[in-house]
């Protein structure tokens, strides 16, 4: 497998270096995180999505005191993902839900942190990981590129699974670049709890205050969800997974190569 570059990211701002650096291995740990708030914040603070998982498990690499990169594996929004991937092994599987290097970490620290992220998975008795990795470039409004999107590399050389590519589908985009959610706009519909995050959201983007009235909630996001975002056809996020227990079958279907860049 020929890998070009290695994505990185530093304050939300992607970065690549080049495929052919080796990781000095000797210099840098990998543990568990056991404080949320130290994967959320390194998260929140560098990662494209500005976004955080409902997280299971936490893992960070460090050169010396430095946190230099964290993965969280962590429950996606609907159990049937994992059902769908992992059958009667979904309830000790995961999704691994961020998964960020700083641009100071070489090229092949990737492989080299997942795989020690999943030795301390079978530890924990995880059963299978899925993962998906999203094709789709965003731009902020100003036409910055703010994510050149990714077909999965780093999981393909770790030998996952590849599960195809999921359906098309419209998403919409704030003014930064970032996605606001069909499940946000859903909360804000229906007054769901964190419906007044969500709503936040939209009011930084310069929609106005969002009523305190529940049943006007419907008609504010209406009028403004079309004003501050945009829409962007994307071609549906590719999936990966990996069994980690002996026993977990993956999902058998017809031969399919990698995705590649074109």
């Amino acid at each position: 497998m020929t890998i070009k570059a290695c994505q990185r990211w530093r304050a939300r701002r992607d970065s690549y270096r080049p495929a052919g650096e080796t990781i000095q291995t000797e210099l840098y740990t990998v543990e568990p995180i056991r404080e949320d708030r130290i994967a959320k914040g390194f998260v929140l603070e560098h990662h494209y999505s500005g976004s955080y998982p409902a997280a299971r498990f936490r893992f960070g690499i460090y050169r010396g005191s430095e946190l230099q990169g964290v993965a969280v594996f962590s429950v996606p929004c609907a159990a049937r993902v994992l059902e769908a991937t992992f059958g009667d092994a979904a309830r000790d599987s995961v999704e691994l839900g961020r998964f960020v290097l700083l641009d100071e970490v070489p090229a092949n620290g990737e492989t080299w942190f997942l795989a020690r992220c999943f030795r301390g998975l079978k530890r924990e008795g995880v059963a299978g990981v899925l993962s998906f990795s999203d094709p789709a470039p965003r731009t902020a409004a100003d036409g910055r590129v703010t994510f050149g999107g990714h077909l999965g590399t780093i999981y393909q050389a770790a030998s996952a699974r590849y599960l195809g590519q999921a359906k098309v589908r419209t998403i919409r985009l704030l003014p930064d670049g970032r996605t606001f959610s069909a499940r946000a706009a859903s909360k804000i519909r229906a007054a769901e709890r964190g419906w007044r995050y969500a709503a936040a959201e939209l009011e930084r983007a310069g929609a106005a205050a969002a009523p305190e009235d529940p049943g006007q909630l419907r008609a504010w996001l209406k009028t403004w969800l079309p004003r501050v975002t945009r829409t962007l056809r994307h071609p549906g996020n590719h999936r990966y997974a990996w069994a980690l227990a002996r026993g977990v079958k993956l999902p058998e279907l017809l031969p399919e190569l990698y995705p590649k860049a074109a």
